[in-house]
């Protein structure tokens, strides 16, 4: 279930709810689903807030690679977790964000994924736009 995202401290604060369906055998998240999570941190910070706030969204990005490091397993539970997601690197062509996938008291996960502009048509990298650009600085 994908909820309203929050700004908090420089970063960007996205509430996701842990369905059933997110559940293994093994009675926690399965560590594949945690990519659905940052995905849709990612979706909401750089495409859903923007078209809220009338703001062009980012096009043509993907996901160069991703570093994940599980600390604890995440259990059902009726209130979402959150999952914050700020930028510590901002590069013509590039970006890096990094994650935490969190309640109040615990990380449960921490994670890092370089975000690479793209051109579709073109099928090549892309400089970032200026907008873009002075967008993830919010976030840095």
């Amino acid at each position: 279930m994908v909820e309203r995202s929050l700004a908090h401290a420089g970063k960007h604060v996205f509430p996701r709810t842990v369905r059933f369906a997110d559940i293994d055998s093994q009675g926690h998240v399965n560590n594949v689903r945690f990519l659905d999570y940052l995905e849709d941190a990612r979706f909401g910070m750089l495409h859903i807030d923007l078209h809220k706030e009338g703001e062009e969204t980012f096009k043509g990005l993907v996901v160069a690679r991703h570093e994940i490091d599980y600390l604890r397993p995440l259990s059902f539970r009726a209130d979402p977790v959150l999952v914050e997601t700020w930028v510590t690197e901002i590069r013509p062509v590039r970006f890096t964000l990094d994650y935490e996938i969190r309640d109040e008291n615990e990380v449960f996960v921490r994670a890092r994924s370089v975000i690479v502009a793209y051109d579709v048509e073109n099928a090549a990298p892309r400089r970032l736009r200026q907008d873009e650009m002075a967008y993830l600085k919010r976030f840095a």
